[in-house]
C-alpha cells in the first residue's frame, strides 16, 4: 500500500540529506533513515556520527547498512576493470542506478515502507503515463545526469524534497532550524573512494604484475613521441599530466590496450559525429527514438548537443550528433534530455 506517512531516507550525514530529513518531517512524513557503509573513506566515521546525531535530534529511527562487500564487488571492481580495459568508467552513475536506489527500495520493502528518498537535487514529474526525472531549481547542483538508468518501479516510489531548493537556500534553512553543522558542511567532491587522483588508487589496488608498465606515445602516423607510464593511467581527451613536452597542444586520441600504446593528436582529431551505446535505458521510446529535438550530454556539466537516436539490429543505440563532439570515450555515460530538461534515458558508450 502506498502509505503517505512513511518514507525511508538515505542519509549520508551531509547537508543535503540532513535538510531532506527536516523537509520530509515538515511535510508530514514519518521518516526512517539509513546510512550506507559503502567504503571506509577518510571522514566516513565523522559523517556517520553526523547522520546519527541528526536522526536523534529529529527523533527518527536510523540504521547503518554495511554494503562494503557489495560495493567492492560491483563498483570498485568495475572501476578497476574499466581502466584496465582501456575504457573510462562512470562509477557514480553505476552506483546510483544499480546499487544505491535499488538498495533503498530493498530495505524499504523489508521495513514495510513504500516511499524512498535522498538528498539528490532533482525533481520528478508524471507525464503520459511515465515518471521522469526533471532538473532541479539549482541548475548548478542538478544531478539528473547520474540517474538515467532508473526504471519506473523505482521512479514511482521516489520522493525528492531538494528539487525545488537552491544550495544557498538549503544552508540558510538548516541554520534557521538550529542545525549549524549541517548548514556549514562542505560538499563532497569526486568519486567517494578516490576523490583525488585515480592513478594512485589503481597503483595501490592493482597488483604490480597486472599493470602493463611503460609504453609508447605515438602520433597519428605512428611516429614515436616518448614514453608513458602505462595505458590505464590515461583517458580520452586528456591533455594535462601526460609527462611529455611538445611545442604544440596534444590530447589523448586513442588507447591501445594490446600494444600498450597511447595515441596523441591535436584537438581537431578528437571530434566525432556519432556513437553507439550499450546497457541503455529509455523512459518513453516515443519521445526519444528518431526525434529531432533530443539533447545528449556525455559529461555532467557541459557539452549539451542535439542528436537523433535510433536502435541498431544488434540492439545498440545509435546516436547521430547534429554537430561534431570531442573526446567521446568508450565506457562513458551518455544521458538524453528533451528541450524542457526531462531526462529521457541514457546508456554506456562503446
Amino acid at each position: 500500500m502506498k502509505s503517505k506517512k512513511r518514507v525511508l531516507l538515505g542519509m549520508s550525514g551531509g547537508t543535503d540529506s540532513s535538510v531532506a530529513a527536516m523537509l520530509l518531517q515538515e511535510a508530514g512524513y514519518e521518516v526512517a533513515g539509513v546510512t550506507f557503509r559503502f567504503y571506509d573513506s577518510e571522514g566516513f566515521e565523522e559523517s556517520l556520527d553526523d547522520a546519527r546525531n541528526l536522526a536523534s535530534r529529529l527523533n527518527i529511527p536510523h540504521i547503518i547498512y554495511d554494503a562494503r562487500e557489495l560495493f567492492r564487488e560491483r563498483i570498485i571492481r568495475y572501476f578497476i576493470d574499466e581502466y584496465l580495459s582501456a575504457r573510462t568508467p562512470v562509477p557514480c552513475t553505476l552506483c546510483n542506478n544499480e546499487l544505491k536506489w535499488p538498495l533503498l527500495a530493498k530495505i524499504a520493502d523489508e521495513m514495510g515502507i513504500y516511499w524512498i528518498s535522498t538528498g539528490h537535487y532533482v525533481r520528478k514529474v508524471f507525464q503520459d503515463n511515465h515518471y521522469f526525472i526533471a532538473p532541479a531549481a539549482d541548475r548548478d547542483k542538478d544531478q539528473t545526469f547520474f540517474l538515467w538508468g532508473l526504471k519506473q518501479d523505482i521512479l514511482e516510489r521516489m520522493i525528492l524534497p531538494m528539487g525545488d531548493w537552491t544550495k544557498d537556500e538549503v544552508r540558510t534553512y538548516a541554520a534557521g532550524r538550529g542545525f549549524e553543522r549541517a548548514a556549514t558542511k562542505k560538499d563532497s567532491l569526486g568519486v567517494c573512494f578516490c576523490p583525488m587522483d585515480y592513478r594512485s588508487f589503481l597503483q595501490r589496488e592493482v597488483p604490480q604484475e597486472l599493470l602493463p608498465g611503460k609504453g609508447r606515445f605515438l602520433d597519428e602516423s605512428g611516429t614515436f613521441l616518448g614514453w608513458h607510464e602505462g595505458y590505464p593511467f590515461y583517458t580520452i581527451g586528456q591533455r594535462r599530466g601526460l609527462g611529455i613536452y611538445m611545442n604544440r597542444a596534444v590530447f589523448v586520441k586513442e588507447i591501445r590496450k594490446a600494444s600498450n600504446e597511447v595515441i596523441l593528436a591535436p584537438l581537431a582529431s578528437l571530434y566525432k559525429k556519432e556513437m553507439l551505446l550499450k546497457d541503455w535505458n529509455i523512459v518513453d521510446t516515443s519521445r526519444l527514438l528518431n526525434s529531432p529535438n533530443v539533447i545528449v550530454k556525455i559529461r555532467y556539466r557541459k557539452q549539451a548537443n542535439y542528436c537523433t537516436v535510433g536502435i541498431t539490429a544488434e540492439n545498440l543505440l545509435h546516436v547521430q550528433l547534429h554537430e561534431l563532439l570531442e573526446s567521446i570515450a568508450s565506457g562513458q555515460a551518455a544521458a538524453f534530455y528533451d528541450e524542457d530538461g526531462l531526462l529521457l534515458g541514457g546508456g554506456i558508450i562503446i
